[in-house]
């Protein structure tokens, strides 16, 4: 490296170090010889590269609504999601940029009995946001929470196998389960298993004081969560303060973007993508994951009750247009199975359910059916665009013999009064790190969100396998086999696996996103820093 290099190279650190000022630094590029447009853009790059301390993040979500609460047994959209990964919530476990599970409350774990026990040290040390310190107690009664008899929570489907968690002295945690389970950390990255201080074996959750990074300073549900920065959290976080805003209008959301009230969005309108990603400081934020747009029929209910029913209408939606008119090419068309080819473990179930009206039809023959009409719940708030999906599905399925009437339901109540409760409707899947995850709290038959109320014994057996199975080759064969009936007999249908897309201001710093989840796995609030 030259000495021009070497200063140079010194001058861009101190710009990300917040001690040099953009006058200086474009001053000594000019008289180095460097062009003004060339030093604007190493100026930029350099100012975003070194995490600094300082400024509010102001975002807008897609999601919320008012009966949103501080619950954490009762998260279940892209607005609260990351209230526990890392607002003012901090779980076990997180997953970092390669999908590789991190300690974090924890400050470390390790099996035990073939993993079938698992033996979790809590970091000394951590305080929650009214100074309590977390201790091995608090975490066994956060855990005990989403697991016990009574207990509403997802999280419960998706720690099914946990048979006890004790605490073992003040520092640490011990849990057993039903079998051996090489990903159980990953389990523990779940959002709704953030920690919170407890008393007499009963978490304290109802003022949102945990030991994240940010502490409450308002909540108005479906509307505003403010944060202020924990000045005690455990690791470095650098925002001075957040503010998340409920913006479920497409619309609305994009002109909070573009008139500077807030530095991200996410969701963003992709048929207007090309005036975000010309709009002045902006960065195109895409990561493709494991996220997927469905449409969960009920197997219980009828006319869904029937396998070939759910086939025929398997057959009437022509995917690939759906990605071309609803994504525009931000994603891939998916194969009714929710398993991403990005993650261990998954096939691409065979035959493909492709666009064919003649195999449509002759699914009705089988089924007693000349032709089908059925209703189907959409709204934007399952996820931008899912209106306009269920209208190209409609047209798709005439062709077929099927006429689907469009059901449209309000933005505000839609994940509690029609997800879940209707016979067909639309939703949306953020992704989990391992098969295994996604599959217990989706898909498992006494699983808390199982939207297809599909209860298949030999999928369950083939669940419980795999999940003790320590032989690689043995396991790959159970969950090839899982997901080939969940593809053949399920009442999932996966539409198309979908890019997260948003518009993030050059204002903001960050190092690799996340794939995981939208929102940098939902670390945004963490990671993330004011340029």
């Amino acid at each position: 490296m030259t000495e021009f290099e070497m200063r140079l190279k010194q001058a861009a650190k101190a710009v990300g170090q917040g001690k040099l000022s953009r006058r200086d630094f474009m001053s000594y590029a000019l008289s180095v010889g460097i062009t003004a447009a060339a030093a604007n853009t190493m100026f930029a790059t350099a100012a975003r590269a070194e995490p600094k301390k300082g400024g509010i993040f102001k975002v807008a979500v897609g999601h919320g609504q008012t009966t949103d609460a501080l619950d954490p047994a009762t998260w279940t959209n892209g607005f609260t999601f990351g209230f526990g990964k890392s607002f003012m919530g901090a779980p076990l476990v997180q997953v970092d940029s390669k999908n590789t599970a991190q300690p974090h409350v924890a400050e470390s774990f390790e099996p035990a009995d073939g993993a079938q026990k698992w033996i979790f040290k809590i970091r000394k040390g951590i305080t929650f946001h009214d100074g309590r310190t977390l201790t091995s107690e608090d975490v066994v009664n956060t855990i005990n929470y989403h697991i016990s008899a009574d207990s509403k929570s997802p999280a419960k489907s998706v720690l099914s196998s946990v048979t006890s968690v004790k605490a073992d002295g003040p520092d640490t945690v011990i849990f057993e389960l039903i079998g051996g389970n090489a990903d159980f950390p990953f389990l523990l990255t779940d959002y709704h298993l953030s920690m919170y201080p407890s008393k007499d074996g009963k978490i304290d959750w109802e003022k949102g004081i945990g030991a994240g990074p940010y502490k409450i300073v308002s909540f108005e549900p479906g509307v505003k969560l403010v944060g202020e920065r924990n000045p005690n959290f455990f690791k470095d976080t650098w925002f001075d303060g957040v503010e998340l805003l409920s913006i479920v209008d497409t619309a609305a959301r994009t002109n909070a973007y573009l008139s500077g009230e807030v530095h991200f969005i996410d969701r963003a309108d992709l048929k207007t993508i090309d005036m975000l990603k010309t709009a002045p400081e902006t960065e195109l934020y895409n990561v493709s994951g494991f996220a997927h747009y469905t449409a969960p029929m009920h197997c219980d209910a009828a006319p869904f009750s029937d396998v070939n029913v759910r086939l025929a209408i398997k057959h009437s939606i022509n995917r690939q247009e759906l990605v071309d008119k609803i994504l525009f090419g931000y994603g891939e068309p998916g194969n009714d199975n929710p398993i991403s080819k990005a993650m261990k473990f998954a096939i691409d179930p065979q035959p493909a359910h492709t666009y064919d009206p003649d195999k449509a039809k002759s699914y009705l023959k089988k089924a007693g059916m000349d032709s089908l009409k059925v209703d189907i719940s959409t709204s934007d708030a399952a996820f931008s665009g899912a209106v306009d999906t269920a209208l190209l599905m409609q047209e798709s399925a005439r062709a077929c013999g099927i006429e689907i009437n469009l059901v449209r339901e309000p933005n505000d109540s839609y994940w509690d009064n029609v997800w879940l409760k209707k016979p067909w409707s639309m939703c949306y899947w953020g992704g989990r790190p391992v098969a295994d995850m996604f599959m217990s709290v989706s898909l498992a038959a006494d699983a808390a969100w199982n939207d297809t109320h599909w209860k298949n014994p030999r999928f369950n057996e083939l669940l419980l396998a795999a999940r003790a199975e320590t032989d690689g080759t043995k396991r790959a064969a159970q969950y090839a086999e899982a997901q080939q009936l969940v593809h053949d007999d399920g009442g999932q249908i996966v539409l198309m696996f979908n890019n997260y897309v948003g518009a993030l201001s050059t204002k903001i710093g960050h190092n690799e996103f996340n794939s995981d989840f939208d929102h940098d796995g939902g670390y945004m609030y963490e990671r993330w820093w004011m340029a």
